[in-house]
């Protein structure tokens, strides 16, 4: 017998019908029976055919109907599992569209600074570290804030030199593209005031002095970063399955591993790695990979590289299929490539790391191949250079369902907003990226460009098709604060009054749509994810509260209160204190809140 109390509780049970098929109420035209019902559900399916449903019906890793309770009745049988949703809203599994998933993993053990709001929140942070992870080795984090160090937007090493005086310190900004290291960490890499920058990077160093500060802007990271020891495949593997436990709390049901650098962490993203865990039954996420194409022309090897990575990953679970570029870097370094000048400083208006003949011919190349192609593009001339290749492409080897990617955006011109559509490429962007604490971004793309800042709304409007992620671990890679910028473009505590740009807001429909059904189009995977509906894959989640009735700006408090990923219920909360999961425990086979 199902179990309900009425008050919005979570009840999975094994239900016997055989009451019901000795009566004769199953007719000889009755479906197959289905393996789980979900029951008294508000189901927002993303399917704009049929939105809202009460129930639906999953046989084996797939939905077999969507409708009413009385027309879902009839697909369950004696083995049949119900989920009684309980008045509770279902929603399609999210995809993260752009996320650095081994990286993040790793990140779980290593200092937090995303949190950070001022030094002293740093230097706390550090400390606590300090004490807690004695040692001599290496200090590794991530996550640190322009903001939070003042108009100049750069810490130096004096902090680090005092709270690790004799530990190397390498601290990635929050994304991931300017490295804060200690004298320690400067004399391993033998950086002196002598050392040239190498030539799509920069060290920066005291006007005075000519010393390095300890900033390192974007290649000049890796005369420190290459110095640490990487993780061990074991290490590698706990980290891994702490991430796709997070990921499976969160509600993700599949990832886009945006260019991880084989370089970084061993060959092509240890893909190897996702195998063994798909082996023990404890890959719960799904993956799609690119490879990251480094500068100054495409190689032979690389192509090599990807070639025989998509003749062995080309399936369901673990999948390669396209390209990464980075074209530029960051506007809070002055390293993004801007049409024209930063307004804060009239002599730079950034580089792009890619010469635009190679990259049109790497592009063009990869294309003809049929490689999909992610390009990192955050100034407005990179996003320029983007859209010329792409179209480039197109007409030396003919339009094909490409979909072709831009990640980021965070500044595009209007008069290339109508180009996203006419070629069909994706706008890959991250909602939390555009957090409104960016004083920094603000003062160097000035007044009139921060118009066009994160135009999800203008974008979409022209047609372009949005593909939302989170950048994990730059930010967090919970969907709920995403889709909370997303629709207020405020902080936490409703500032700036209006939002932030308030005309590139847009609604929680949309927003969803970019973590479901627009992330399913980015991957090519439209037909079988995105939406709830019969023949597609059975991801679904179940959460706390509806977003579409609550105040936005408590949206991003929504819990994830059960993941289902292929029929398969991957997570479920075990949060005692709320009377409306305390006996979702009961749901069988499901892992436990990590």
């Amino acid at each position: 017998m199902i179990s309900s109390d009425g008050f919005g509780r979570l009840v999975v049970a094994l239900v016997t019908v055989c009451g019901a098929v000795a009566s004769g109420n199953f007719r000889a035209t009755s479906p197959t029976p289905a393996d789980f019902v979900v029951l008294h559900g508000r189901i927002y399916t993303v399917n704009l055919q049929q939105r809202w449903a009460e129930a639906l019906a999953i046989s084996g890793d797939k939905i077999v109907a969507v409708g009413s309770e009385k027309e879902i009745a009839e697909y369950r049988g004696p083995r049949t599992q119900t989920i009684d949703a309980a008045g509770q809203v279902v929603l399609p599994g999210f995809t993260d569209s752009h996320n650095h998933f081994l990286e993040g993993s790793l990140s779980l053990d290593e200092p937090d600074l995303n949190d950070a709001r001022s030094p002293s929140d740093v230097r706390q942070i550090l400390k606590n570290y300090e004490s807690s992870h004695p040692g001599s080795g290496w200090v590794f984090g991530q996550g640190w804030s322009y903001n939070t160090f003042g108009t100049s937007g750069l810490p130096d090493k004096r902090m680090l030199d005092e709270i690790f005086p004799s530990r190397p310190v390498y601290l990635e900004s929050f994304d991931g593209h300017t490295g804060w290291v200690n004298n320690k960490a400067l004399a391993l890499a033998h950086i002196t005031r002598d050392t040239p920058d190498p030539p799509t990077g920069k060290i920066v160093r005291d006007a005075s002095t000519k010393d390095a500060t300890g900033v390192l802007k974007e290649d000049a990271r890796h005369l420190v970063k290459s110095l640490i020891p990487l993780p061990s495949r074991e290490d590698k593997l706990a980290s891994l399955r702490k991430g796709l436990a997070l990921a499976n709390q969160y509600g993700l049901v599949r990832v886009h591993a945006a260019g991880e650098p084989p370089d970084t962490f061993g060959d092509f993203f240890d893909l190897d790695l996702f195998e063994q865990l798909r082996r023990e039954g404890h890959l719960t996420v799904r993956f799609y990979v690119s490879r990251v194409i480094d500068p100054p022309e495409l190689a032979s090897e690389e192509l090599a590289s990807l070639e025989n990575a998509r003749n062995r990953y080309h399936d369901e679970w673990i999948s390669v299929g396209a390209a990464k570029f980075f074209l530029d870097g960051v506007i809070e370094a002055h390293t993004a490539a801007m049409l024209s000048p930063y307004s804060d400083d009239p002599r730079i208006s950034g580089s792009t790391l890619w010469a635009a003949d190679k990259f049109n011919l790497a592009v063009a190349e990869l294309d003809r191949r049929g490689f999909q192609i992610f390009t990192h593009a955050i100034g407005d001339r990179a996003v320029r250079l983007a859209l010329d290749a792409y179209q480039r492409a197109e007409l030396a080897n003919g339009r094909r369902d490409a979909r072709h990617r831009i990640e980021h955006i965070e500044i595009v011109s209007s008069e290339d907003i109508p180009r996203f559509a006419s070629l069909n490429v994706i706008a890959s962007m991250q909602p939390l990226h555009a957090y409104p604490d960016a004083g920094v971004w603000s003062l160097h793309v000035g007044t009139e460009r921060e118009k066009l800042g994160f135009a999800w709304n203008s974008l979409q409007k022209a047609g372009a098709r949005l593909a939302f992620g989170s950048d994990w671990e730059v930010v967090t890679m919970n969907p709920w604060p995403g889709i909370q910028c997303a629709v207020t473009r405020q902080t936490d505590e409703g500032q700036p009054k209006g939002g932030w740009i308030p005309e590139q807001r847009i609604s929680v429909a949309q927003a969803i749509a970019g973590y479901t059904i627009g992330a399913a189009y980015a991957g090519h995977r439209e037909t079988m994810e995105g939406s709830l509906e019969p023949g597609k894959l059975a991801d679904l989640v179940i959460v706390s509260q509806n977003p579409f009735e609550i105040d936005p700006l408590r949206i991003g408090k929504t819990e994830v209160i059960l993941t289902m990923v292929g029929g398969r219920v991957v997570y479920r909360s075990t949060d005692e204190r709320s009377p409306s999961r305390s006996t979702a425990r009961n749901i069988p086979g499901a892992p436990s809140n990590p």
